[in-house]
């Protein structure tokens, strides 16, 4: 049973944010890390899959929506969204293997909370939304036919850091590491024997000159300074989000 686990989510292909969050002494600390999705689908793909591969076993990773649109594009279906369909081309077979075989969930033991389930977005979908406001009877329909010894659910998905009771389980969205809504930096938490939530601070300016630098997405200057800056609130996040959590 590991006694700290680091959680990242959502880390989008961006290299900076993920190696400023694995600086983190807390991080290099951690027994175990695990990733809850969305791992590549950004400007530097294969650098960040690198990354999180030499991470060895040290490392638990979970598939997310986005990883498997990435798998869906590398065969022939686009997807709406221009980086992804870019990523796909930059990826290695290897790579597009590894993504396709991630597991949507894993369940954990971890020191002060029990038996853990992590997922992307809900343990039985990838891309379903569930928020810090859901109503209570939401957080029932995703969570029906929970193990009653799963006492938390750790999710990302929507890049909004939170924790909250829903009728005694504990959830956790550690927000993202590369596309946070609501405030610059790199979103993660840290479990064992409680919850925390934490945000890495980096140099901005020479993360978003990095990405326009090194990676070959045509629009990589951009694309960082909208969402390494986190232009987007969670304010207009949870606007955008709200009709498909189903209230």
């Amino acid at each position: 049973m590991p006694d700290r686990v680091a959680v990242l989510s959502d880390i989008h292909g961006v290299l900076p944010a993920l190696e400023a969050v694995l600086a983190e002494p807390d991080v290099a600390a951690a027994d175990l890390i695990v990733l809850t999705g969305d791992l590549a689908a950004g400007p530097q793909p294969v650098e960040v899959l690198d990354r999180l591969a030499a991470l060895g076993d040290w490392a638990c990773w979970v598939g997310g929506n986005a990883d498997r649109e990435l798998v869906q594009a590398r065969a022939g279906a686009a997807s709406p969204i221009e980086v992804s369909n870019w990523a796909a081309g930059q990826l290695r077979d290897d790579q597009v293997a590894r993504l396709a075989a991630l597991p949507p969930s894993v369940t954990l033991p971890v020191t002060g909370l029990g038996d853990v389930l992590f997922c992307h977005a809900t343990p039985r979908d990838d891309e379903e939304v569930v928020l810090v406001d859901s109503r209570l009877d939401r957080w029932a329909e995703v969570f029906a036919g929970l193990p009653p010894e799963v006492g938390t659910v750790v999710c990302g998905h929507t890049h909004m850091p939170f924790t909250r009771l829903a009728d005694r389980r504990l959830v956790v969205n550690p927000g993202s590491v590369g596309m946070p809504y609501g405030g610059a930096g790199a979103w993660w938490a840290l479990l064992g024997p409680g919850v925390q939530l934490r945000r890495t601070r980096f140099d901005l300016d020479a993360a978003c000159a990095r990405i326009a630098t090194e990676s070959a997405f045509p629009d990589a200057a951009a694309w960082a300074d909208e969402y390494v800056r986190s232009l987007h609130s969670d304010a207009d996040a949870l606007t955008v989000f709200a009709p498909r959590d189903g209230r």
